[in-house]
This record gives structure tokens, C-alpha cells and sequence, in this order.
């Protein structure tokens, strides 16, 4: 029998360019994500290679250990503020990031920050499929990895084999993505402990091969005073853009949330790993110093160096579990559930992940990842720009603007008279304030592409500590302009779907 929260919604007059059984929603049934659960999502996500080399590109850098693991953790610390904040509403209405965000930009405005974060999580979807593809490359035979097939092609930017490994790791994942969000939720629920316990084995044997971390714990910092805060402030950004984007969407996860206590403790770990699976990283990095006699920061190709069927069996699962529990839910999930939002009469959640996956594709991730500094200062800190002000715009909206009261009703109305609709479904004040926040980084980004030569040392700061910039920028724009317009919020009283629970 549907719950009574589920037949109140059914009730109510929706239009049906806004909503379909993705967008719904979620009824009291469909909330089964527990602490224990939403912790194992967020495990499953740090466990990848993008997080094994955070810590360690900081130490290359000129930072000590400590201080290069110090900096990822104050990273998430303050990424879990916007973290727990955003997920609020997920859990409170049941709705998803798209649904949330019309609220703020309107019921059509809507489509530009959830575009935005699918661009991004096409992106991502392309660079973590690769990482899989070339797990899939290391046990590849001898004779075939020399072949001729293994030679780079100028015009595709990489080899046909490379690329072969990188369609089929594409493929296998298609599968768990075409189950929708059970499928993900039991994926990382069940790869938790396994991804723990793999982790822990590498830890265990670096520290048994070298002989202790003496020689992690030698490495002390190479910057003097003004060098590590030159270099610390980027970092940080950039350590925040890496789940910046997940912070985002954070509702399309705790919508399924039992309840406020749940997605709060399940997310409070998010730190704690990051600094752990950091610490693993960096410890059995410079480990291989000791071992091999040369630093092997690449996890793949340390696994291979290692040598052994066993053990390259073994890496392969291991990586594309790692992989695959990361990259299907920070990169689908938004991207499928962004399209299912721009058309909901045509996208599925599955159609949403396919194109998603194709997109990924067109991002050619190889060559994004060509260079750590492509990697961090083109593509995270790049993007932390387009984010830090759509999450800011959307936590001013809940908390300041709407008081946490939202219209369940209104959020699916294209009547002119719905509180969200605004002027003709766009927030102009919110689209405005998106606009301007973004606007005083692009310089710095265009030096960072080489398209412009130089430009004023105000613009690279800027750049630098872009998200933190254009978060407070965009925020603070769109409650000056919201105040002024003295937006009044008197239609019918507001109810959550399902009553806050401690």
C-alpha cells in the first residue's frame, strides 16, 4: 500500500514537463539508506587513484608529509559544512538536486547549475574510466602490450590498444548503471569492506618491503614560509573542487536517506577517510623508493611492477572496483539525473547515464590527465569556479531566502502563480549572481590555457582560491539582491514530505 506521503504528492496538480518517476519524490518505502550506508558510499568513493595521489603531488611539490596530508584533510573539513547543508533538503523532501535547485533559479532557470555539474560529471566519468582502462592494459600480455596496435596515433592522442582497454572498462560499467540507484547502493555498500581490506594489504606490505616509513617521515618541507602559503591556498581550493562537484548533488543520495541523522553521521567520515586513504597513498609511495630504488607514484603501475599472475589479477579487480564505485556514483548519478530534469518525457535515469558515459568519451580524458598540471590547475581548480556559486546561490536560497521551507507543490508547477516560477521560470537574481561570481576567475583561467600571456597578479589569486572566491561572491550577491526585492514567501504553509527525525 503507497504511503500517505506518497498519495498526498500524487494528488497534487503536476506538470509532466517537470516531473516523472525519477523526479518524484521519494516516499517513506524508498528512504533505506542508513548511517552505516551513506559511510560506505563515501568509502567507496575516496578508494580510487585520483585520491591515492592527492597527498603525495603536494609532498613533489615541496610540502612534508604531514603537511601535504594536513592539507587534504582541511579540505574535506570544510567541504563537509556544504556537504551536510546541502543534503538537508535531499532528506527532509525527498527531492533530488535538480528538484532542489529550481527553488533557487527557477523551475526552467533550473537547467543551468544542474548542466553545469553534468559537464563536469561527464568529465570525470571519462578520466575514471581511463584509469580503468589502463588497469585493464597491465594485464595485457608482453607481446601484445609492444604490438604495433600499442603505438600513439597523432590525430586520437593516444594508442588504439590503450583506447580499446579504455572502451571496454567504458562497457563493463554500463552494467551496474543500467540497475539505477539499487544497483549502486548495493555496489558500494558490498565493495566497502572489500576496497578497506585491499587498501590495508598494500599498506601492510610497502611497510613490511621497506622496512618501516622512516623514509616517508624524512620527508620534510622544501618551501620556505611565503612558498607554502603561495602553495597552500591553491591546494586547498583545489582538494575542495575534487568533491566540490558530489557536495553539489549530495540530495540525489540523502533523498533516500532514513533521516537527518543518518546522512549527517553516514557523511561526518568523509575526513577521516580521505586523510587515511591519503596517508595510505603517500606511505606506499615513497615506500617504493626504499623497495625499487625509484618513486612509483602510479598505484597501476606499481601493482604491475610487483609482478606475479596472482597479484595482476588481483590489481585489476581491485583497481576496477576502486574505480567503478567511484565513478558511478560521483560521475552518473548528477549528469543522468541533470537530463532526466531537461526532459523528463523522454530521459530515464538509464538514457540519462548513457549519454552521460558517451560524453565522456568526447572529454578525451587522456589527454586531461597528460600533466599534473592540466590535471589540478585547468580541470579542478577550473571547474571549483563554475560550483563554489551555484552551491552557495542554492544554500542562501534554503536557509536564508526560504527559512528551509520549501513548496513541494510549487516545485512541480509551471503555473505563472508558483512561487518558483518567477520571470517566465528564471531566477534572474540567481542566474545574475551565477554570472558575476564566475566572471572574475575566467582571466586566470585563460592564462592557465595560454590563450592569454599575462594578466594582473589580482586575477591569479583570484584563480587560485577560486571556489572559495566565487562561493562568497555569488552568496553574498544573490541575498543582497533577494533582501532588496523583499521576496515575500505567504502562499500555502510549507510541509516537508516526511517529519525531521533526530
Amino acid at each position: 500500500m503507497a504511503s500517505s506521503s506518497q498519495l498526498q504528492f500524487d494528488d497534487l496538480d503536476s506538470d509532466p514537463t517537470l516531473i516523472n518517476d525519477d523526479l518524484r519524490p521519494t516516499n517513506s518505502d524508498q528512504r533505506t539508506f542508513s548511517g552505516l550506508e551513506m559511510a560506505s558510499l563515501w568509502v567507496g568513493l575516496v578508494v580510487g587513484v585520483p585520491s591515492y595521489y592527492l597527498a603525495g603531488s603536494l609532498v613533489d611539490l615541496g610540502m612534508s608529509w604531514w603537511q601535504g596530508i594536513a592539507t587534504v584533510v582541511a579540505a574535506n573539513i570544510i567541504l563537509l559544512v556544504p556537504l551536510v547543508l546541502t543534503g538537508h533538503p535531499g532528506t527532509r523532501y525527498g527531492i533530488s538536486f535538480p528538484v532542489l535547485a529550481r527553488s533557487s533559479f527557477g523551475i526552467r532557470g533550473a537547467h543551468i547549475p544542474t548542466l553545469l555539474r553534468a559537464l563536469v560529471g561527464c568529465g570525470w566519468y571519462g578520466i575514471e574510466s581511463w584509469i580503468g582502462g589502463e588497469a585493464i592494459f597491465l594485464l595485457l600480455p608482453k607481446t601484445i602490450k609492444e604490438s604495433f596496435f600499442s603505438r600513439p596515433v597523432s590525430w586520437l592522442g593516444t594508442s588504439p590498444l590503450e583506447f580499446a582497454c579504455f572502451i571496454a572498462f567504458w562497457l563493463a560499467q554500463l552494467g551496474i548503471v543500467w540497475k539505477g540507484i539499487d544497483g549502486i547502493r548495493d555496489l558500494e555498500k558490498y565493495s566497502a569492506p572489500i576496497l578497506i581490506l585491499l587498501t590495508s594489504c598494500l599498506l601492510i606490505w610497502s611497510y613490511i618491503k621497506a622496512g618501516g616509513f622512516g623514509h616517508m617521515l624524512s620527508l620534510s618541507s622544501r618551501l620556505s614560509s611565503s612558498e607554502f602559503w603561495s602553495l597552500f591556498f591553491p591546494s586547498l581550493t583545489a582538494n575542495i573542487s575534487f568533491w566540490a562537484t558530489v557536495a553539489l548533488n549530495i540530495p540525489d543520495f540523502t533523498r533516500y536517506a532514513k533521516s537527518q541523522r543518518d546522512q549527517i553521521i553516514g557523511q561526518s567520515g568523509l575526513p577521516i577517510f580521505m586523510g587515511a586513504f591519503t596517508f595510505v597513498g603517500l606511505a606506499v609511495t615513497s615506500s617504493t623508493k626504499v623497495i625499487f630504488g625509484n618513486v612509483i607514484s602510479n598505484p597501476i603501475q606499481l601493482l604491475g611492477q610487483i609482478g606475479g599472475v596472482f597479484t595482476k589479477i588481483l590489481a585489476i579487480l581491485g583497481i576496477s572496483l576502486a574505480t567503478i564505485t567511484t565513478n558511478i556514483a560521483a560521475n552518473v548519478v548528477a549528469p543522468a539525473n541533470a537530463l532526466v530534469n531537461l526532459s523528463p518525457s523522454y530521459f530515464t535515469f538509464r538514457k540519462g547515464a548513457i549519454l552521460t558515459a558517451l560524453l565522456g568519451i568526447a572529454f578525451q580524458p587522456w589527454r586531461l590527465l597528460q600533466s599534473s598540471e592540466s590535471f589540478v590547475n585547468m580541470w579542478l581548480v577550473g571547474y571549483s569556479a563554475l560550483l563554489g556559486p551555484i552551491g552557495s546561490i542554492i544554500l542562501v536560497d534554503y536557509y536564508l531566502i526560504q527559512r528551509t521551507n520549501l513548496s513541494i507543490k510549487d516545485l512541480y508547477s509551471s503555473s505563472p502563480g508558483g512561487a518558483y516560477y518567477y520571470s517566465g521560470g528564471f531566477n534572474l537574481a540567481a542566474i545574475g549572481a551565477l554570472i558575476i561570481g564566475i566572471l572574475p576567475a575566467i582571466p586566470g583561467f585563460l592564462q592557465k590555457v595560454q590563450i592569454l600571456s599575462t594578466i594582473p597578479s589580482a586575477f591569479i589569486i583570484i584563480y587560485n582560491n577560486a571556489w572559495f572566491f566565487s562561493f562568497f561572491l555569488a552568496g553574498i550577491l544573490y541575498w543582497l539582491i533577494s533582501s532588496l526585492k523583499g521576496r515575500q514567501n505567504n502562499h500555502q504553509l510549507r510541509t516537508p514530505l516526511l517529519p525531521d527525525t533526530p
